[in-house]
């Protein structure tokens, strides 16, 4: 033995090295208590059993990584290595993974009952979502923050839909029972869709979703159901049943609703478009009906009948004007009558007549034929006495009897 003494700082360091060359890594279980979460994001908690304790810290980087949240109390299996403080002798366990001790057994359970339901045709048979949903029933706590972030996403994406919040228990002793029951009547409100939502948490707190009755439960609703548990990284057997599985409660409302704002831009380029189709349509059609137009004008009856029409005033002008020629001629024609008319012509003319009618009764042959005069006719032709020859025949008429006559020649 070295009659040197070993400095406090100097024998921890040689314990340091002795440990953690041995204790290069261990495998060890127990309970944890006295947790504290530093706001670097690293833990420092006891592990314990019955009859010891030893410390432990998680640094954040191994924290990261992971699948469920430390709690006191909570049996888990660590792997790590020994380390030791010189400044003040203590020792602990830096872990680098630890494991829940009851995920084991919840696993294996998980396993089975997925398999179970996917041969019965659980995962195979998805309903069709509604582009623009109006009605969606929410199923989560009244009080938890995933529904509050929901409710304002949808606010800004899309808010023409009416929400119905379900308050459903959605961890601890009777959540499965009631997650299935609310979704049993919230199938039948009418909705057109169901959400069924939780924030993140462990897996033990999620454990309800992996149950066989909330499983039935969506396969038996007619209405189609978005599961949205957990973080992106949480994979249940309520995501595999649903119609559609959302990595987060938030972004299942990016999923199931349409986002005004695009649809807003892209009604507006439909209406330019349309607009701009529309003109081109009501141009081409304007200038075929006006072609029409000049088609139907020179084959139609009514074009027809204006022509006609035109011809008829063009002759009915033609008619006046040669009447009016005509009536002129006449008027002036009149106007001469009237002239000759009042140079007395009739008096004249009664003159005229009265002389001649003497003359006739001088020589009417009734007058004379009543003074023993008789009228020679030969083949009914008047003729003088001296043109008649011996031998000839002719008539001697009166006004009473007509004789045959004949011309004896002189002795």
């Amino acid at each position: 033995m070295d009659n040197q003494p070993l400095s406090v700082f100097e024998l921890n360091s040689q314990i340091k090295t002795i440990l953690e060359e041995t204790f290069l890594s261990v495998y060890v279980q127990g309970e944890i208590s006295g947790l504290v979460k530093h706001t670097s994001g690293h833990f420092y908690f006891n592990l314990k059993d019955a009859q010891s304790v030893i410390a432990c810290v998680l640094f954040r980087g191994n924290a990261q990584a992971l699948n469920f949240e430390l709690q006191n109390g909570q049996k888990v299996r660590i792997i790590g290595g020994l380390s030791v403080y010189p400044p003040r002798g203590n020792y602990q366990i830096l872990c680098k993974q630890i494991f829940s001790d009851s995920l084991g057994d919840l696993f294996q359970a998980y396993e089975e009952l997925k398999k179970k339901l996917e041969n019965k045709g659980y995962f195979a048979h998805k309903k069709s979502l509604p582009p623009f949903p109006r009605k969606i029933a929410i199923l989560t706590s009244a009080t938890g923050a995933a529904l509050q972030d929901m409710l304002k996403i949808a606010s800004h994406r899309y808010n023409l839909v009416h929400f119905t919040i379900i308050n459903t228990l959605v961890q601890g002793k009777g959540a499965k029972e009631d997650i299935a029951n609310n979704l049993a009547y919230a199938d039948t409100l009418g909705m057109d869709l169901i959400v069924l939502a939780r924030g993140g948490g462990s897996k033990e707190d999620l454990w309800a979703f992996n149950e066989e009755i909330v499983a039935d439960a969506i396969y038996q609703a007619k209405t189609p159901i978005i599961s949205a548990i957990g973080h992106q990284s949480d994979v249940l057997i309520s995501d595999f049943v649903a119609d559609l599985r959302a990595p987060t409660p938030s972004a299942a409302m990016e999923l199931i609703l349409p986002d005004q704002n695009q649809w807003l831009l892209y009604l507006a380029d439909l209406h330019n478009i349309f607009k701009e189709n529309f003109t081109k349509i009501l141009s081409s059609k304007q200038t075929l009906l006006l072609h029409l137009q000049e088609q139907y004008k020179l084959a139609s009856y009514e074009q027809k009948l204006f022509i006609r029409h035109s011809e008829i005033q063009q002759l009915t002008r033609l008619f006046h004007l040669h009447f009016f020629k005509i009536l002129q001629k006449k008027q002036a024609q009149l106007g001469i009558i009237e002239i000759y008319h009042s140079l007395n012509p009739i008096a004249k003319f009664i003159n005229e007549v009265a002389q001649i009618t003497e003359i006739y009764i001088a020589k009417n042959p009734q007058l004379k034929c009543q003074n023993g005069y008789a009228q020679i006719t030969q083949n009914q032709k008047i003729i003088p006495l001296e043109e008649l020859k011996d031998n000839e025949i002719f008539e001697l008429t009166n006004s009473k009897t007509s004789k045959i006559a004949q011309i004896l020649p002189q002795q």
